[in-house]
Parts: C-alpha cells; sequence; structure tokens
C-alpha cells in the first residue's frame, strides 16, 4: 500500500484522512495543520502528526502528498511537494488561474512524478445517472443540459467567504459543475456568458449564472445559489427524443422518451382565461415515462486510479488537460460577470 500523507486537516483534509484509513489502495502516514486544534483533533484520532510541512516533503517513505489547504498556497505546496519527490494530490480548484497552474504542471514534468486533482464529484450518482443515459442514447443526441445547485444557507463562514484565499462559488462549486458538463458535452466551447450575485456576501460571489454554447449548437446552463429556499431540480435536460429530469443527488433519473411526434386530434386545455392545444400535455399514446436506476458508485476509484497510474499500470481518469480546460472556463466567467457581456470562446 502506498503511504499518503495530508497537508491540511480542515473539512475536506478530514475527509481524505477518513476515506484513506477505509482504503485498500493507500494508508495514512499522518497530517500537519497550522493550526494547532486541527493537530490536535488529528491527535484525539490516534493520527500521527508532522511538525511541519516541511517534516512532510522530508519523509521520504511517503508516496503521495495531498494537500487540502485554502486555494491561495495550494500552488507553493503543490510545487514543494513536487520538487521533493512525492507524487500529489491536490484539492480543488488546483490553482486560481491557468498560469498558476501551467507551473505546477511545469513542476511536475521536471521531477518526474504526477499531479492529480481531486474532482471526485466525477463519482456523484446524479452525474453519473445523466451521463449513463446520454451514453446509452436512449432520447438521443443532447440539446441542452441544465445543472444546479441550490441552497440556502448562504457561503460558509469561513475562508470561503473572503477573496484572497480563494473564496466565493465559481471557485468551490463552479469547478465541480463546468468539470461535470465538460465530460457530458464533450465539445469546444464557443461563447461564456456569466452572472454572479451578491445578496450574501459583497467581496465573492455568493451565487452565479452560466451559460455555455457549443460549437455544435449544444447549449448548457451551471448554476449554483445559496439563497434559495426552494431549489430547482439538479438536472434537467433535452434531448432530440425526449427529456430527463432529475429533482436531487438522491433520486432516480426521470425520463420521458417520445415514442411518437405526431398526435391526433389533440384536446386543448384550460389554460387561465384561454384554451391551448400548444401547451396541452401529452398522452401515454406518443410519450413513455419512466426512471431508471441510481447507478452504482465507489470514492475510492479515484486513489485506486491514481495508484495505478503512478506505477504506471494506467491513465489517470482525471487528466491534466481536463483541469486546465475548467479553469479557462472559470477564467472565462469571471471576466463575462466583471464585463456584463458575452465572450467568444475557443476553449
Amino acid at each position: 500500500m502506498k503511504k499518503v500523507a495530508v497537508i491540511g486537516y480542515g473539512g475536506q483534509g478530514a475527509w481524505h484522512c477518513d476515506q484513506i484509513i477505509k482504503s485498500d489502495v493507500v494508508s495514512l502516514a499522518g497530517i500537519y495543520d497550522i493550526k494547532e486544534n486541527r493537530r490536535e483533533a488529528a491527535r484525539e484520532k490516534d493520527i500521527f502528526v508532522y511538525s511541519s510541512n516541511e517534516e512532510i516533503f522530508a519523509d521520504k517513505s511517503v508516496d503521495i502528498i495531498v494537500v487540502a489547504t485554502p486555494n491561495d498556497v495550494h500552488e507553493a505546496l503543490v510545487v514543494s511537494g513536487l520538487k521533493s519527490g512525492h507524487n500529489v494530490i491536490c484539492e480543488k480548484p488546483v490553482a486560481l488561474s491557468v498560469e498558476e497552474f501551467d507551473r505546477m504542471v511545469e513542476a511536475q514534468n521536471e521531477s518526474g512524478k504526477l499531479l492529480s486533482v481531486h474532482q471526485n464529484r466525477r463519482w456523484d450518482v446524479d452525474y453519473l445517472g445523466v451521463k449513463s443515459v446520454i451514453e446509452s442514447g436512449e432520447i438521443d443526441e443532447v440539446i441542452r443540459i441544465e445543472s444546479r445547485i441550490h441552497g440556502s444557507r448562504g457561503i460558509p463562514s469561513d475562508w470561503r467567504c473572503e477573496k484572497a484565499p480563494g473564496g466565493g462559488m465559481i471557485l468551490d462549486w463552479g469547478v465541480h459543475l463546468i468539470d461535470q458538463m465538460l465530460k457530458l458535452i464533450p465539445e469546444k466551447i464557443c461563447t461564456v456568458s456569466c452572472y454572479t450575485t451578491h445578496i450574501t456576501n459583497t467581496e465573492v460571489d455568493d451565487g452565479f449564472r452560466l451559460e455555455l454554447g457549443f460549437v455544435s449548437g449544444k447549449t448548457a446552463l451551471v448554476e449554483v445559489g445559496t439563497y434559495n429556499f426552494i431549489a430547482m431540480p439538479r438536472f434537467y435536460m433535452q434531448c432530440k427524443n425526449g427529456s430527463l429530469y432529475l429533482s436531487d443527488w438522491k433520486t432516480k433519473p426521470q425520463i420521458a422518451k417520445l415514442t411518437r411526434w405526431i398526435e391526433k386530434d389533440v384536446t386543448p386545455v384550460q389554460n387561465a382565461a384561454g384554451i391551448t392545444k400548444t401547451m396541452a400535455p401529452r398522452d401515454n399514446l406518443t410519450l413513455d415515462i419512466y426512471e431508471n436506476e441510481i447507478p452504482k458508485s465507489d470514492v475510492h476509484e479515484f486513489y485506486r486510479n491514481f495508484c495505478l497510474a503512478i506505477d504506471g499500470k494506467c491513465e489517470q481518469y482525471i487528466k491534466n488537460c481536463e483541469v486546465r480546460r475548467v479553469l479557462c472556463v472559470m477564467e472565462s466567467a469571471f471576466c463575462s460577470a466583471e464585463t456584463l457581456t458575452t465572450l467568444k470562446t475557443d476553449i
């Protein structure tokens, strides 16, 4: 088993430690955190605590270093970890700019070690459910996908509320939803339009609405809100032969599959002060409505894949080119929001 040391023992760092302890391919060497109360929290769980980051970098028995700190110090820690001869996993977003990430990749290439970014939401069953429908072709080609996460508690009251350490919802949740969307629609993006909200926070975005246009004409909406007391569906997808609706990340995808386009003798429905045939619901002669099962998922596949990649036995599932592309979209989103314009892109 490969030994892992974790830098940063906050919420995500502690999550990594819990998963590593349960893993069948890695074991936990220990942690370091700049805060004494977090170091003490690790000791209370019988986790070894290093005296500094430098002690971790000097430990040649460690195979992998996990960086789970605020975003603004990712670059320095990742580069130091790679230069010290370790493989490195970095929490998302890996960097605050494409330029920062390019320097990390350069350090990886010079070190001969591997860098991975923990895009763990690729194992979310809601995303996997949508992905399986697209790959099956059961309702034909995608026209539009809408992906949303809505909450009602604002931004967590820690560094994620502040600009300097890399707070805000584009960097926090947006990085996940954009990554998922680029896997669902693997095409070049030609337009980016983004609007941010600042309902509970003036320093960073507490929500955003991002529209992506793809070269084929497909479109996508990525939306995050932290002041929504009635949440909209997690996913909604239009395809050429039907639609998909998924209310939240625990429910089964609901699918409406078109079996016949023409419907004779449509009965008008009363709508407000008039009648309409256009908006009359379809009947079961032209539409098949059903649910798909929730896919199986195992978050430990992330570490399994990375360990195999370290040994040269497979490719990394999360590739640096994919990570860089997500960063390019986020940079364009910030620019669009600041200038209140739709950007033409080639991402």
